[in-house]
């Protein structure tokens, strides 16, 4: 009898475990679906407009009119939607709000105009933020609920990032990290990686869509010296993520500051954009940024090319216009990358290839995600010094990062103390009145 009961028993286990991850390849499958398209329409748009801005110049002075028009459009209709991906992040963490489906065409249509005028910006953004609200309109529909909701807005997140780059397994592991630095909740995984994967076959096999990859060509033999060098390299990735990061925040505290309306808001920074463009001399830093990587990895680049692209894609989301940042970082970290290797005296393409993946890990503290993202672009060859430039990119950022909803959920050092839940806006916030306190008590 005792027998018996134990064989029906596993036989419930099984079942339980089977159907749920029949559930998940439907509504995973799903999500990845509308995600998928979502990112295809969306990269044969920006392809379109990048053209276009590229043959006609003279669309750069209707920036500013571009940006006020978003602004405006986000003022009248967009809701909660001008959070962006901080606003996913906060409803996977017990946030309240909905996500409305709005989200998608807006952010969408905000990029376009971002791209069509030259304003410096990203396509990752876009794509999660898609991804997120359609997932959020899926689970409403077939009404999930609360614990699956959260899965399966995790899932918009790696669809979006895996269809939009050509990355299914870094999609999947970005959206599981991306959470809370330091944990990764394996409740989402099968979820996560049915999602990305689908929405990476449906972007690219489905509706033809190819993504642009790079060579790092020669991998240097491993020795003492050369991981030194990849090593203090990857410092530097770190602390430019930094630089990049804090200077976005300051610079959108800046500009609410000075201006109340974000229509002029939007519109003094395309102003900004275009006077750059004629005191430097150069359009290389508008759009995404993807002659320049294709440049630090067959070809070359000013010395400076990295700072170029970090100041004009901080002054563009400064303002208010929408993308996102991680084309921009890889164009930062891959311009950096080439620099540096003149005065490592390593092989530009291999460190321009390290300083893609690592600028970025280190701006949203996600190693796993970004190593394995290294690893499907340019192979395994490199695999090492792939990881160990997430890995030291990612302690060197410290905790700061381009997603101020952020959770920490593990201090990045013992020395430093978090307090427990704290975001990285709030840390931040924490850490200002520690100092003011100190200083008071100092002159007490």
């Amino acid at each position: 009898m005792r027998q018996r009961w134990r064989m029906l028993s596993d036989k419930w286990v099984l079942a339980a475990l089977f159907g749920t991850l029949v559930k998940w390849l439907v509504l995973g499958g799903g999500v990845g679906i509308l995600a998928g398209t979502a990112s295809a329409f969306f990269l044969k748009a920006l392809d379109a407009v990048t053209d276009l801005r590229m043959e006609h110049t003279w669309l750069l002075f209707f920036l500013p009119l571009g940006g006020a028009l978003v602004s405006f459009m986000y003022m009248k209709y967009g809701q909660n939607s001008a959070k962006g991906n901080n606003l996913i992040l906060e409803q996977i963490h017990d946030g309240k709000e909905t996500i409305p489906l709005r989200m998608a065409p807006l952010v969408l249509f905000g990029t376009i105009i971002t791209h069509l005028f030259g304003g410096s910006a990203g396509r990752e953004g876009t794509a999660v933020q898609m991804g997120g609200s359609l997932a959020e309109w899926l689970g409403k529909l077939l009404k999930v609920n609360p614990i699956d909701r959260k899965i399966l807005l995790i899932c918009g997140i790696s669809s979006g990032f895996g269809s939009i780059f050509g990355t299914p397994l870094a999609g999947t592991i970005f959206g599981l990290e991306v959470l809370a630095i330091g944990l990764i909740s394996h409740e989402a995984l099968i979820p996560a990686f049915i999602a990305s994967f689908v929405g990476h076959v449906v972007t690219s096999s489905v509706w033809g869509v190819s993504h642009i990859h790079y060579s790092m060509g020669e991998v240097p033999a491993i020795s003492a010296m050369v991981l030194f060098k990849v090593v203090a390299a990857s410092i530097v990735f770190g602390l430019v993520s930094i630089l990049f990061s804090e200077l976005t925040h300051a610079l959108k505290k800046i500009y609410s500051r000075l201006f109340n309306n974000p229509m002029i808001k939007s519109a003094v920074g395309g102003f900004i954009i275009i006077g750059l463009v004629y005191l430097l001399g150069t359009r290389d830093y508008l759009g995404l940024g993807i002659p320049l990587i294709q440049d630090s990895f067959a070809g070359e680049v000013t010395p400076f090319a990295f700072l170029g692209k970090l100041v004009f894609t901080a002054l563009t989301l400064g303002a208010g216009y929408q993308g996102g940042e991680v084309t921009p970082l890889f164009a930062i970290g891959a311009t950096l990358g080439h620099s540096l290797a003149g005065i490592l005296q390593l092989y530009a393409p291999f460190l321009a290839g390290l300083g893609f993946i690592a600028v970025f890990c280190g701006a949203t503290n996600t190693p796993i995600a970004c190593f394995l993202m290294g690893i499907e672009l340019f192979g395994a060859d490199a695999a090492i010094y792939l990881f160990i430039a997430c890995i030291v990119s990612y302690l060197f950022s410290g905790h700061t990062g381009i997603y101020t909803s952020q959770l920490i959920g593990v201090s990045k050092s013992q020395r430093l103390t978090i307090p427990e839940g704290s975001t990285l806006a709030s840390a931040k916030e924490w850490r200002k009145q520690r100092r003011k306190a100190g200083k008071a008590k100092e002159q007490a």
